[in-house]
């Protein structure tokens, strides 16, 4: 490639990067507003929710909000900057001169490749854990939500009200999951009981524990009390309001998880026997963002290198970010398709990026006349 082509293109990949860059912030200042105005409303009603409680929820929510409109925010970007270039004659006159518009989009396709790189393997990690810790805020303060489970060294840990104790008190369980034949069953079980001031009231230990209507029942259980003494071994029943699809429901959400820690989650998941359709289509969804920020930022030259003189500008325009909109439309169709079985993960993952690049390969051949 000849040196003058070289330039141009890092020149335009620079002008391209600049206003990403700029459209990102617009946006996700634009999201974390309407999120904040969200939390106020909700937290109104919470006399212990303050001000200082809610900016930290909408502050720890921000790179979850970044990850999310990064791809409209490089459609946008891009066509904005295209736009500038295109009214300056700058692409024209590059193009006068025999440079092919092929060559230089080299330059904002890799930058919007590294962008869509840098936002699965650095931003993922950082979005996941501060979302994380904003939804256990929320939880705490804003929902006051029961139920809650995690799985941590293959086993599942389980949060409930127990109706057996004082007004207040809560059941912590854990134990290996197993989905079978038997229903939900946890083996080797350890149940605490504590107070609403997180006294510690007693402790249950048994080999297993089956979910059934309203109740777990506790096989060959051993109670010991606040003497520390064992109980001789009986069945136990203790009621929940927990079933089967309400404790898969309540695992930790794909986005709270990094693209680094999504293969091993979903391996214990299906080894305990729990579905990670979720959680795969999460995971090849970040393996397919690089594609699609490519295809966003292609989208964008094809929409906005027609010359000012030659008119139609706006309506391209308005045709790119319609089309970013049809894309975003497809990605929830495929998804929701993908988590109900009824495509596979990897088509339902991979769909929006392909069309997307195919679409902007299509509109660059018919505009490009070099």
């Amino acid at each position: 490639m000849p040196a003058f082509s070289i330039t141009l293109s890092l020149y335009i990949g620079r002008r391209f990067a600049g206003m990403v860059l700029a459209m990102t912030a617009a946006l996700t200042a634009l999201v974390a507003l309407f999120d904040f105005i969200e939390l106020l409303r909700r937290a109104a009603t919470r006399p212990d929710a303050g001000f200082l409680l809610v900016s930290s929820i909408a502050s720890l929510r921000l790179p979850f909000v970044v990850m999310q409109i990064l791809p409209f925010a490089i459609l946008l970007g891009g066509i904005l900057a295209f736009w500038r270039l295109s009214r300056a004659s700058e692409l024209v006159v590059a193009r006068a001169a025999g440079i092919s518009a092929w060559s230089f989009l080299l330059g904002p396709v890799f930058v919007a490749a590294c962008l869509g790189g840098l936002a699965t393997t650095v931003l993922s990690p950082l979005s996941a854990a501060m979302l994380s810790r904003a939804e256990r805020l929320d939880a705490t303060y804003l929902r006051n939500a029961a139920g809650l489970s995690s799985l941590a060294g293959g086993r599942l840990w389980l949060r409930q009200a127990d109706a057996s104790l004082e007004p207040g008190g809560v059941a912590i369980m854990a134990g290996v999951p197993e989905v079978g034949s038997q229903g939900f069953v946890l083996r080797d079980v350890s149940l605490w009981r504590l107070s609403a001031d997180d006294r510690p009231l007693g402790r249950v230990e048994s080999p297993q524990a089956r979910l059934v209507p309203g109740a777990w029942v506790l096989q060959d259980a051993v109670a010991f009390g606040a003497n520390r003494l064992p109980s001789a071994p009986e069945t136990q029943r203790m009621a929940t309001t927990l079933t089967p699809d309400r404790i898969e429901e309540s695992f930790a959400s794909p986005d709270t998880l990094s693209f680094w820690a999504l293969p091993d989650f979903i391996k214990v998941l299906e080894s305990s026997g729990f579905s990670a359709v979720r959680h795969r289509l999460q995971f090849q969804s970040l393996l397919s963002l690089p594609l699609l920020a490519v295809a966003m930022a292609l989208l964008a030259a094809g929409f906005s290198m027609r010359h000012a003189r030659r008119g139609g500008v706006a309506q391209m325009m308005g045709a790119g970010v319609a089309a970013g909109f049809v894309l975003f439309l497809l990605d929830k169709v495929v998804e929701e398709f993908g988590q109900a079985g009824t495509l596979p993960v990897v088509l339902a993952a991979w769909v929006p990026s392909v069309a997307g690049l195919l679409l902007a390969l299509t509109l660059l051949l018919y505009v490009e006349d070099g």
